[in-house]
């Protein structure tokens, strides 16, 4: 399909805002039930939209696919909540019935001719080319495209965020967990859960991610040095301030300083406010390191 730029984040292009109304109301019901699951089908689906975009796909295909992610997991409306929010490891009969999210939403959107078109998504989200997935255990090709895209998304968004039942887990170790899923677990099969293609474009994605990132970090240490040099500069003025007898001298002082302080900066908290610039750009010099790191072990990475 031809390369055509989407702009996520334009009023103009597809949001929950602007969905029609019944996959708004959809997304309300599930905002009302889980603030979790609500949130990680918005953020599955600005990552689907990311993916497609690395892909290359046609703006029609990429707005389809975002509007399938929006709802794919509109069946766990229908999920106990004991279940769907449970914040240890499921039992095996628990995920029995995690797992029917897929065709309850399927039955969903089959029943209403507003979501019929996206009933793909919900239903085959989870199935792995390997045919080891759910709910039918399809192969390959057989999997719609979409699906197949959504769950790369699924399963970043997943194992990234923190949920309420784990903690943050590291962007190199989840693709890590990734590439091990383009390895196949079932004997004779060439293909692993997901497809490579759109892994590496999930690569792609996180790179440019961390590398602006990265960008806009350092403007802010640019920033920081600058606001350094500034109070570095009032603190002289502080420094004479405090050791001078004569309050004429004082004052000379004090209205120096003031000069280079800002409107709700105080001339007596300028040591305060240096060290605390100080330890700000230590920690994000730091930061902006690690991130660095993460870029060049990203790189390193082989699917």
């Amino acid at each position: 399909m031809k390369n055509e730029k989407f702009d996520f984040y334009s009023s103009t292009e597809i949001k929950s805002y602007n969905l029609n109304e019944k996959i708004r109301y959809q997304l309300k019901m599930l905002d009302g039930l889980d603030t979790f699951t609500r949130r990680h089908s918005e953020n599955v689906a600005l990552i689907t939209c990311r993916l497609c975009e690395n892909l290359h796909l046609d703006k029609g295909f990429t707005v389809y696919c975002i509007t399938c992610a929006y709802i794919h997991d509109i069946g766990k409306i229908f999920i106990p909540p004991e279940i769907l929010q449970k914040t240890t490891s499921l039992t095996e009969k628990e995920f029995e019935i995690m797992k029917t999210h897929t065709t309850i939403g399927y039955d969903m959107c089959m029943k209403d001719a507003k979501l019929r078109p996206y009933a793909a998504g919900t239903l085959y989200h989870h199935e792995s080319l390997d045919g080891s997935g759910y709910p039918d255990g399809i192969l390959g090709k057989k999997i719609p495209y979409e699906a197949q895209i959504i769950r790369v998304a699924d399963e970043f968004e997943a194992i990234t965020a923190r949920r309420q039942y784990k903690t943050h887990v590291g962007i190199v170790e989840t693709l890590n967990i990734l590439i091990e899923h383009t390895k196949s677990s079932i004997k004779g099969e060439k293909v692993g859960k997901i497809d490579k293609k759109i892994l590496k474009a999930l690569f792609r994605m996180v790179i440019d991610d961390t590398e602006y990132e990265i960008s806009v970090r350092s403007n802010y240490v640019e920033f920081l040095k600058s606001e350094i040099k500034r109070l570095k500069e009032a603190f002289q003025y502080y420094e004479k301030m405090q050791k001078s007898s004569n309050p004429e001298k004082q004052e000379y002082f004090r209205q120096g300083a003031n000069y280079l302080l800002h409107k709700n900066e105080e001339v007596d908290k300028i040591p305060v406010i240096l060290e605390e610039l100080k330890e700000a750009y230590k920690t994000k010099q730091v930061h902006i390191e690690k991130l660095f790191d993460e870029v060049k072990q990203i790189k390193k990475l082989r699917i």
